[in-house]
């Protein structure tokens, strides 16, 4: 950890457009805090000088974690009442000071039981109208709800009785395609406007951009994210008719809204599929994008693209900050976006253009696969240094480890492409670093009104892309169900879940599933997805059948014939090539291949650009035995305070942490019962402030938690 600057210099450097003498950021009413999504509180009981005295205020278990389940709920609090989501997407109302329930909504009782899809959910929308309705607006499943805040019951005028098909209203039939929402959507007069996660292969779902009318559930405008004939962005994609075919280009990670001037702003995910882009040439607008939107009738202002034709899953994570910045001596409204290979774009808010060089950089072009499809040049801004190392070499390897595990991740690197961002996928393996979970990740950021500093926390995990052949993707004329089921898995199943079933990052290993699941119930997974797994309804009931024998290793069904439906060819889901998986750079001994920190927190001046401090965030515990603070992954994001302290969970090591803002020092830490994978909440109930956090747990291994705990004096 360092510091270079005096911060009382700094401080009034930089204004965001609200400042803490208002009163727009005492409350929580908001995901992220506020719509300019900046994750501060103006709130001051608690500061440096108390924080360590810090104790839990209440504890509230939802009681229904089960394994792999998360919490990644940032909650909302709107007067003595806080809502938040179980992991099996129950929506709760709790007392925000003691923690006692008001009433709990299960989704799952008013959907099919066999066909419900648990989804990650990361908040809930909050909507007051002019006669004091108030309603609480979340996704589980593919059904948008509408709930009443007050009572826990679905509103009966809004859509279906209570809920809108998320399937409905995209100018095709959806329905057997994976669309849901994670991330709540945004109030802007009577619209809710929502993104969703789609399918990341080739064959899913385009992730366009909805407004409804919140009292009736009726579509009011829809944003093409994948653009159609004659609209602004179509000539960006080389074959005119990918519309028709290709998807993503999601807006899964929330929106920013300028309320006063009437503009959305949405970051946009890649266009699928997420590895090869042959099938997909061109510049592929507006994946990748941050997109400015008339949000009452969600026509296009303007549009910035940080990644051309994306080939590494480059989404853009989270919403960007509105932030009001000074430059020239003059003060620019702006944005802030930060990306998962750890840059920063600093745009005007109300064109678009970047305030600092954005220079098209030459990048590796050269692709060993045919057909594929490579951009010359990416966007790199000069202005800010990237908050993450973005290049692994030799120099950089674990030398942790023992001789012998460091000689073997030595010529496992060199045997892959490596040492430059944007090295196109290839066979022989591709290092991705930072990771696909960043860099930033979908917490995002905080932006401290006082002082104008970013804070935000990042992974340095390295990764393998490997490309393989797709071999017998159409069916020989004669197929045992073992044959058919191996085919079938490596189309559907590999990317996720590896060639040898053994999962890698998130993903588990699936080598024992035959001791969790039937054949039968197998294949109700298979229809309806849990969590992170899209639901595969393309797949016929035949194949359902063979891939459970595949899967499950029912010897006595692999040898019998298999009939292969009839289906109509595709040659946009037909590609030649997949992905072994999501594969982490790992030791023998299971650490990442890079020597740390591994994950980290920094402290950057949006006014200068200069790194203020960056520290490690995270241990390993038997590492930290021997001295060594070496950082962990990290999901959710922080919550900076005009106390002078940054709240933050997010590592595996299941702590809780009080940073002082300005100079980065450690100042209150504590363990929860299951990793905090979620952003904080700051908020007050009868002149008292809390903080509370989600402990979900379950990812990167770890045992899943149903707490939210809330902490005060």
């Amino acid at each position: 950890m360092f510091s270079k600057y005096s911060y009382g210099l700094i401080v009034s450097t930089l204004l965001l457009s609200c400042t803490a003498k208002n009163t727009a950021h005492h409350s929580w009413r908001v995901y992220g805090g506020s719509k300019e999504n900046i994750h501060y509180s103006a709130l001051t009981q608690l500061d440096t000088s108390n924080v360590a005295q810090l104790k839990v205020a209440w504890e509230y278990h939802t009681r229904d974690s089960a394994d792999r389940t998360q919490i990644q709920v940032n909650p909302i609090v709107v007067g003595e009442r806080l809502y938040g989501v179980s992991p099996q997407l129950k929506l709760f109302a709790l007392h925000a000071a003691t923690g006692k329930p008001y009433w709990v909504f299960d989704p799952v009782k008013t959907s099919n039981k066999n066909t419900f899809q648990f989804n990650p959910c990361r908040g809930v929308t909050y909507y007051e109208g002019d006669h004091k309705e108030q309603y609480i607006f979340y996704t589980a499943g593919g059904r948008l709800y509408c709930i009443d805040a007050q009572n826990g019951q679905p509103v009966k005028a809004f859509g279906d009785s209570g809920y809108v098909d998320l399937h409905r209203d995209m100018g095709r039939n959806m329905d057997q395609l994976d669309i849901t929402s994670t991330t709540p959507g945004t109030i802007y007069k009577n619209l809710l406007i929502i993104g969703t996660r789609v399918g990341e292969a080739a064959g899913a779902a385009p992730g366009y951009i909805r407004a409804y009318d919140v009292h009736t559930g009726r579509l009011k405008w829809i944003f093409h994210t994948i653009p159609q004939p004659g609209e602004d962005g179509y000539d960006s994609w080389n074959d005119k008719d990918a519309w028709q075919h290709t998807g993503g280009a999601n807006s899964w990670a929330g929106f920013s809204l300028d309320e006063e001037k009437g503009i959305l702003y949405a970051p946009v995910g890649s266009a699928t599929d997420d590895f090869y882009g042959g099938k997909r040439p061109g510049n592929n607008l507006f994946a990748n994008c941050v997109l400015a939107l008339d949000a009452a009738t969600g026509k296009r202002i303007w549009h910035f693209q940080t990644v051309h034709h994306d080939l590494w899953d480059r989404d853009l994570p989270t919403a960007p900050m509105l932030v009001t910045v000074k430059k020239d001596g003059r003060k620019v409204e702006a944005l802030v976006q930060v990306t998962k290979t750890g840059f920063i774009f600093l745009l005007d808010r109300y064109s678009g253009r970047p305030l600092y060089p954005v220079t098209e950089t030459p990048v590796p072009a050269d692709t060993a696969l045919p057909g594929e499809w490579v951009s010359p040049t990416q966007p790199v801004p000069a202005f800010f240094q990237p908050f993450v190392r973005q290049s692994l070499q030799e120099k950089d390897l674990n030398t942790l480890v023992p001789d012998s595990s460091y000689t073997d991740i030595r010529a496992r690197l060199a045997s892959y492409k490596t040492g430059r961002l944007f090295q196109p996928p290839s066979k022989q393996g591709t290092v991705i670093f930072p990771g696909f979970d960043g860099g930033a990740e979908w917490g995002g950021p905080a932006a401290d009104p006082e002082t104008g500093i970013l804070y935000v926390n990042a992974s340095e995990m390295p990764w393998v892309l490997t490309m393989v052949d797709a071999k017998n993707q159409q069916p020989p004329a004669v197929e045992t169900q073992l044959q058919a089921g191996k085919r079938l898995y490596m189309a559907n199943c590999m990317s996720c879940h590896g060639p040898e079933r053994k999962g890698g990052g998130n993903f588990p290993s699936l080598l024992n599933i035959h001791t969790k699941y039937t054949a039968t119930t197998f294949t109700q997974l298979v229809n309806t997805g849990r969590r992170m797994m899209p639901a595969f309804k393309q797949l016929d009931s035949s194949e359902q059948k063979a891939l459970a024998v595949f899967v499950l290793d029912l010897k006595t069904k692999q040898q019998e014939p298999f009939t292969a439906p009839h289906k109509n060819v595709d040659a946009y889901t037909n590609l030649p090539y997949h992905t072994t998986g999501y594969n982490k750079f790992l030791t023998k001994e299971g650490y990442p291949a890079v020597m740390p920190p591994w994950g980290t927190l920094s402290a950057i001046d949006l006014n200068t650009g200069a790194l203020l401090w960056k520290d490690t965030l995270g241990d390993y515990p038997e590492l930290k035995a021997k001295g060594i603070h070496s950082g962990t992954e990290n999901y959710g994001g922080p919550v900076v305070t005009a106390g002078g302290l940054l709240f933050i969970a997010a590592t595996a090591d299941s702590k809780f942490r009080a940073f002082n803002k300005r100079t980065g020092q450690l100042l209150w830490e504590t363990d929860l019962p299951a990793c905090g994978f979620a952003t904080p909440a700051v908020y007050e109930v009868d002149r008292k402030q809390f903080v509370v956090v989600a402990c979900g747990g379950g990812k990167l291994g770890k045992k899943p938690g149903d707490a939210y705990l809330a902490f005060s004096l």
